[in-house]
């Protein structure tokens, strides 16, 4: 998705006309770029030829609505001071909501569980110790997978229906 939420619905309208049916959910897993302004992109950790504000920021602003509910869970290429602000999940715009760094939520009859980032044995073990602003390794590193996380997760006593994941 990388920020284009723009193009993400279009074709989904675009489906839903074809196939005359209606998508009730999106599910992003990772990569999100959940970006609200230019602050927004010095902590994504993408190269700078890459950095583009993209369309988040409309819906995030309310100059655009969501045509279909979203949940997402962060990837390695986010838009992390933001995604810090919502640890523990929440609202990132209306009817866009982010699983947190472990979370779980219901949607309708579903249970739906994710866990942000990507595994790097070498910060797994290690506290959430970035903070923005991030430096070039805390940029990296923020988005990888903590034990600690992870544990939250498996305290869950109730299967998930659907797990996230960005590895």
């Amino acid at each position: 998705m990388h920020g284009d939420l723009d193009n993400v619905y279009k074709t989904i309208q675009h489906h839903e006309q074809i196939h005359n049916t209606k998508v009730d959910l999106l599910l992003c897993c990772g990569d999100f770029q959940a970006v609200r302004n230019e602050k927004d992109m010095d902590s994504l950790s993408i190269p700078i030829k890459y950095r583009e504000m993209k369309s988040f920021w409309k819906y995030y602003s309310g100059q655009e609505v969501t045509p279909v509910p979203t949940i997402f869970i962060g990837g390695n290429h986010e838009a992390s001071n933001y995604l810090w602000e919502l640890y523990y999940g929440g609202w990132a715009a209306t009817n866009i909501y982010f699983l947190g760094h472990a979370g779980v939520v219901k949607f309708g009859n579903l249970r739906i569980g994710g866990l942000y980032g990507i595994y790097k044995g070498r910060d797994y073990r290690l506290g959430h110790f970035e903070r923005p602003p991030y430096n070039s390794n805390t940029i990296k590193s923020v988005c990888h997978v903590r034990e600690y996380d992870v544990h939250k997760l498996m305290q869950l006593e109730e299967p998930l229906d659907i797990f996230l994941s960005h590895d």
